[in-house]
């Protein structure tokens, strides 16, 4: 009979040898980053130019870019919506699940079925059974009897090809893909935020314009009317003034309408209520502007600091690792199982040294009559990887084009405001010498209306060119990806979240920003 040393030793020989043979190289490709593009310089940086561009790459862009614009309100509204976001909590909850997904693919490179099992029968044969009856009548026989057993079972798939430490593989890129998605969801909310902020702040500047020229409109009309009750002009500048008196009055409606819902969509962002936004932005402000040199450093940064290259690099990493997955199921499976524990019928000691029983069983495994169907499963997760590098080629050519197209929007959008600013100054000027020339008799209320008009216009292309001087600028620096670093050394969901989890299941560390490797297996 073999006791349950012999057993353990076999057990462990049987182990070992295991090990030996999980010691070959995993079949499938080894991940490698794909080639790209490499750019040298930035185009705007290095152009003629260069020095009314604003843009200098001799040192690296800031990562809080946002106080660049020495604005308190903005700042504030970055930090709320970085704590309260519902977007960045989706994705930090997958960055959790994904570690959870992590410590799944951990526990498959030990023995993949393990249980603890006890069990006690009891059970009556019939007297009525042809041989039994038969028997009986010569021997006396138990035919109601019992037994008990307790164990210990396990089986376990050996590693031989590699498929288990791929799916690690895929689990460990999966994970670092969900940290660079919602480094990337951080990076669009930050910009998202900054582009609201500056679009409200020019609608409320466009507001205060607007009603500024109501105001200048509406002395010029009280003008014109005094003017025909004296007979000295007639009514056709009091029709001309009441037109273009009440084109102005329309825009009012029109912008606050604009105004409330951008608002709207900040609180969106904010992850609070639009009831909220009058309290946090006041009635009034002015279009937030940046310092005059922007920091944009050298292109072989970005593909380091842009999350969403991060991320196509990772997603092709992790399919890397699903081709090896699919290429094992090639080979045939070897498979070890065992059981070990206490087993006696009715009457016996069950923890007697007679009651040791065991088992060992090494088997293996071979889909030979599927290989046509494994064949093609790999020739599909091939071609899904040759699919994602070529989406990290073309996310890299994208990151790019949207540095450099930001890059000269803001150095164009620079000129244009001040030359905008000269025809504000022009018109302004032009509208008053118009007035003073009506009421002198000298000139027609045609003046009037045309340098009037051309004020308002001026005024309106002004307030849209510094804020797509600002906008622009916010497209820099989402371009360049910053702003995730922020999240460094933080948790990935907000505290009353993370509690709330906590409470409700059992995880371990996993909710901390760096779990353990035994809180993965």
């Amino acid at each position: 009979m073999m006791t349950r040393a012999r057993l353990y030793r076999r057990l462990m020989g049987t182990a070992l040898c295991a090990a030996l043979l999980v010691g070959c190289a995993p079949v499938g490709p080894d991940f490698v980053r794909p080639s790209s593009p490499v750019v040298k310089q930035w185009i705007e940086v290095n152009s003629p130019s260069t020095g009314q561009s604003g843009l200098t790459s001799r040192s690296a862009p800031v990562v809080k870019w946002w106080q660049t614009f020495k604005d308190a309100t903005l700042n504030k509204l970055i930090a709320e919506a970085y704590a309260q976001n519902l977007d960045l909590q989706v994705a930090g909850a997958r960055v959790l699940q994904a570690r959870a997904q992590l410590g799944i693919a951990f526990g498959e490179l030990y023995p993949q079925s393990q249980a603890i099992g006890a069990s006690i029968e009891r059970r009556q044969v019939s007297d009525n059974l042809g041989p039994i009856s038969d028997i009986r009548r010569i021997i006396p026989l138990d035919t109601e009897f019992s037994t008990s057993q307790v164990g210990f079972d396990a089986q376990w798939e050996l590693d031989v090809w590699g498929q288990q430490r791929r799916g690690v593989q895929a689990a460990r890129s999966n994970l670092a893909l969900q940290v660079a998605n919602y480094d990337d969801a951080l990076v669009t909310l930050t910009g998202d935020v900054a582009a609201l902020y500056v679009n409200i702040r020019a609608l409320q500047e466009s507001l205060a314009v607007a009603r500024d020229n109501i105001q200048l409109q509406q002395e010029s009309a009280d003008l014109t009317q005094l003017r025909f009750d004296n007979g000295v002009t007639t009514e056709l500048d009091v029709q001309e003034s009441t037109a273009l008196l009440n084109n102005t009055k329309a825009l009012v409606p029109e912008i606050e309408s604009d105004l409330q819902q951008a608002k709207n969509a900040l609180a969106v962002l904010l992850g609070t209520t639009p009831s909220r936004m009058t309290s946090l932005l006041g009635n009034s402000g002015r279009i937030p502007s940046a310092r005059t040199n922007v920091s944009v450093g050298v292109p072989a940064e970005l593909l380091r600091r842009r999350p969403d290259v991060r991320a196509a690099e990772l997603a092709a990493a992790t399919q890397s690792a699903q081709v090896g997955i699919a290429l094992a199921d090639l080979y045939p499976q070897f498979i070890l199982s065992g059981a070990i524990g206490l087993q006696a019928s009715g009457g016996q000691d069950l923890f007697s040294a007679g009651s040791n029983t065991g088992l060992a069983n090494a088997g293996v495994v071979w889909n030979v009559l599927n290989y046509g169907r494994i064949k093609n499963n790999v020739r599909a997760q091939d071609a899904a990887y040759q699919a994602l590098i070529a989406n990290y080629q073309n996310t890299v050519l994208t990151a790019y084009s949207e540095v450099e197209s930001a890059m000269v929007a803001y150095a164009q959008s620079r000129k244009q405001v001040g030359f905008y600013e000269k025809s504000v100054a022009a018109s302004r000027k032009a509208a008053d010498i118009a007035i003073d020339q009506y009421r002198d008799g000298i000139a027609s209320y045609s003046r009037i209306l045309n340098t009037q008009t051309a004020l308002l216009r001026s005024q309106a292309n002004l307030i849209q060119a510094r804020q797509q001087v600002s906008s622009n600028l916010v497209a820099v620096y989402k371009g360049l990806g910053g702003g995730w670093q922020i999240r460094q050394n933080q948790e990935f969901l907000p505290e009353t979240v993370l509690a709330e989890m906590a409470y409700r299941t059992d995880w371990g560390d996993l909710l901390e920003k760096t779990p353990t490797r035994a809180s993965l297996n």
